[in-house]
């Protein structure tokens, strides 16, 4: 295994639209649980054992009211800090996005601590993944295919299946999510934005699942409202996100407060700005990644050993003020660790249009997170760097990156997402009404 990358199925990764990728065999599929986890990842330790071997996690703690924790893990010590001083001994197992900033920022460094493999998932969820292994498809990029619950592609073939798991995963039945943001320059000053999310999880729901065949069926609802700054407060979107492209795949509707009704939103998409940033996410690059993948041609690179953001119960649970630096995070608070991670490259096809023409993804093995993407130009430059937190929500046996950042090399600010320290705990418990995310019953409760 040359350079910790392996080559697989790099010929199917050109695949035209219409192609159906073929469901791996009974053979294969039959390693799961056994070489490979549940869901997909090698079991096993690396064989310099910087990678430890998989030792799922428990079940623990309250569904609201709680912040992720790990006391042990927490008062670890570093192994060893990667500066611009050591960046050529380790340069091969960091991004892109991670080399340029230990080069150009002197102030950037990254703390690395011992690795832990404990991300767990729900029995159910391992269950669905064994039948979907042999049973779920994909037909083009943006059809799955005979798809129910569980982890669709758990040993995928192509690149666009390994962004799929990242959607599908499961995340629990519903959620209410604080969502602060901060953007900040370059000074280290920050501008703060407050949301509240509403999400509800349908394919991977637990005792109600929505499967996907061929692009037919809705995997989740998601609705936001911004609290502040007050310009923007009020502001709505709603998501109905399935399979498939356009307004199959998406339909969204936009709120605005300056109108007082809603209205469908076609251009909630790749990469037009996410109302209230500043131009500063994309539509496309919440949650790291999310919404249609024509526009690319996906290559599955393979796995690689890498270091990576992990465990980052101390970075989530920060307060803004200790978070916000010039030019990046305060680097004393991410954690890094040694992982494998799947790596996927995606390319604009010709005649399409986005910002970034080429993104390159890395894909957590054992949780699916995407926790980095090197973003790219049309020249060739590295534009753009997302760097999601890795942390394991113990209490709904999920992974989720929390916060996240958006690193734009050509300004010098950066953007800052996902952040709860300073409001509220992810809230697991919460239910919502039939019809709560309809176009009409927003419109309903915006004009109370």
């Amino acid at each position: 295994m040359k350079s910790g990358v392996v080559i697989i199925a790099a010929a199917l990764s050109f695949a035209v639209p219409s192609l159906v990728l073929a469901k791996v065999s009974a053979e294969q599929a039959a390693q799961l649980g056994k070489e490979l986890t549940p869901v997909g990842a090698t079991a096993a330790a690396s064989s310099d054992g910087l990678v430890p071997a998989w030792t799922p996690a428990k079940q623990k703690g309250k569904l609201s009211g709680e912040y992720a924790a790990d006391p042990a893990i927490e008062a670890e010590k570093p192994l060893y800090t990667i500066t611009s001083a050591n960046l050529d001994k380790y340069g091969d197992k960091l991004s892109e996005g991670h080399k340029y900033m230990l080069k150009n920022f002197k102030t950037f460094k990254m703390n690395v601590y011992p690795s832990h493999r404990n991300v767990a998932w729900p029995d159910f969820i391992y269950k669905a993944t064994a039948v979907n292994a042999t049973n779920c498809a994909l037909i083009g990029t943006d059809n799955p295919d005979n798809c129910k619950q569980g982890f669709p592609y758990p040993i995928p073939q192509t690149g666009a299946e390994v962004i799929w798991n990242h959607r599908l995963k499961w995340r629990g039945d519903n959620v209410r999510r604080n969502n602060d943001q901060m953007i900040v320059d370059s000074s280290g000053k920050y501008q703060l934005a407050q949301l509240t999310e509403d999400v509800k999880f349908l394919y991977a729901n637990e005792k109600n699942p929505v499967p996907l065949t061929n692009g037919k069926g809705l995997f989740l609802y998601y609705l936001s409202k911004i609290v502040s700054p007050p310009r923007t407060a009020g502001t709505m979107i709603l998501v109905n996100e399935s399979g498939g492209t356009g307004a199959t795949g998406r339909a969204a509707w936009l709120y605005a407060p300056a109108l007082k009704r809603i209205r469908r939103a076609p251009a909630v998409c790749c990469d037009n700005p996410y109302e209230g940033t500043d131009g500063q996410q994309f539509y496309d690059q919440v949650d790291m990644f999310n919404g249609v993948l024509e526009r690319y041609t996906w290559k599955l690179q393979g796995k690689r050993q890498m270091l990576v953001p992990y465990d980052n119960f101390k970075t989530a649970r920060a307060k803004y003020d200790d978070l916000a630096r010039p030019n990046h995070l305060n680097s004393d608070l991410p954690r890094y660790e040694m992982h494998r991670v799947w790596v996927v490259e995606a390319t604009l096809k010709p005649g399409e249009r986005h910002t970034y023409a080429k993104r390159v993804f890395y894909v957590d093995e054992d949780s699916w997170s995407i926790l980095m993407v090197d973003c790219y130009d049309g020249k060739g430059g590295l534009f753009n760097f997302q760097e999601g937190m890795g942390t394991p929500q113990s209490n709904v046996l999920t992974h989720f990156t929390v916060p996240e950042v958006i690193y734009h090399f050509d300004s010098g600010r950066y953007f800052v997402t996902a952040l709860s320290a300073q409001g509220h705990p992810n809230d697991y418990s919460v239910q919502y009404p039939d019809g709560f995310f309809t176009d009409s019953a927003v419109q309903q409760r915006a004009s109370k």
